[in-house]
C-alpha cells in the first residue's frame, strides 16, 4: 500500500530524511514514534501529497503523492495535529466536504460525533481545540478510505475521550485499511496499534509487527520500553 525507497528531504538546508525506505501493508494500525523535530509530521505530509521528497521514491496506493491526483486523494485522508476549519457546523461540514469521498458514510459520522459527546449543530468556532480534533477524527473514520493517516491525534483530548478514540479506531479497521498515528504520547495508544514503526536521525529503524513480538516474548511488549531500547542501539 506505501512503498518508499531512499527518500531524502530537507527544508531549505537543513535535511530530514536521509536514504529513508518503509513499506507498509493494509490491515494494520501503525503507531509512528520519534522525538519531537525528528520529522514525524513531514514523514505523514509526505504521503499525503503535502510535501515532496527531494529524491528517492514514494508510492501510496500505486501512485505517487506529490502529483495529488483526485483519484488519489479520495482514497487517503490526513488528520492534520491543529485542524483549521471553516465557519461552518459539523453537519454542514459533511454535507460540503463528505462529496469528496465515494464512501463516506453521514449517519456513521453523526454517531461518532454522538462517541464523542459533540455537537453537531455547533460552529466550530464555539467549539473547544479538543472537540474540534474530535470532529475531524470523526470525519476521517467515516469517509471509509483505504488510508488513514493522523498526526498527534490525542493532543487536547481528555482521558475519557482518548478511550473512546481507541474503540473508534479499532472498530472501524478492516483488512483493506491502514491507519498510520504519529504521537510522542506512547501510551495513547498501548492497546490499539498492532505495529509499530521508530523514526529517528532520517531513517525509519525500527518496523515490526507488535502480534508477532507478542507471540516471541512472555509478556506484551511495552511501547515506551521498546522504543528508548530501539533509540539507545541507533
Amino acid at each position: 500500500m506505501i512503498h518508499l525507497d531512499a527518500i531524502s528531504f530537507s527544508y531549505e538546508k537543513q535535511p530530514l530524511f536521509s536514504g529513508l525506505t518503509m513499506h507498509l501493508q493494509p490491515g494494520h494500525i501503525y503507531g509512528l514514534l520519534g522525538a519531537n523535530g525528528v520529522g514525524k509530521t513531514t514523514l505523514l505530509k509526505l504521503l499525503a501529497g503535502l510535501v515532496f521528497p527531494k529524491g528517492g521514491t514514494c508510492k501510496v496506493l500505486e501512485q505517487e503523492p506529490r502529483h495529488r491526483r483526485p483519484s488519489l486523494m479520495s482514497q487517503l485522508y490526513f488528520v492534520a495535529d491543529e485542524p483549521h476549519l471553516p465557519h461552518t457546523t459539523a453537519a454542514r461540514y459533511a454535507d460540503t466536504y463528505g462529496v469528496f469521498y465515494p464512501n463516506f458514510d453521514k449517519s456513521l459520522y453523526l454517531e461518532y460525533l454522538k462517541e464523542f459527546q459533540v455537537p453537531a449543530e455547533q460552529v466550530f468556532s464555539k467549539l473547544s481545540f479538543g472537540q474540534r480534533k474530535k470532529v475531524v477524527i470523526s470525519f476521517a473514520l467515516a469517509t471509509q478510505v483505504p488510508l488513514v493517516l493522523m498526526d498527534e491525534p490525542t493532543n487536547g483530548l481528555d482521558i475519557p475521550s482518548k478511550s473512546t478514540f481507541r474503540k473508534l479506531v479499532a472498530g472501524a479497521m478492516t483488512d483493506e485499511r491502514c491507519i498510520v498515528i504519529s504521537t510522542h504520547q506512547v501510551r495513547d495508544l498501548d492497546s490499539l496499534i498492532d505495529a509499530v514503526l521508530i523514526l529517528h536521525q532520517g531513517k525509519i529503524v525500527y518496523n515490526e509487527d507488535l502480534n508477532a513480538l507478542a507471540a516471541e516474548a512472555t509478556a506484551q511488549p511495552n511501547l515506551e520500553s521498546l522504543f528508548q531500547e530501539v533509540i539507545q542501539f541507533h
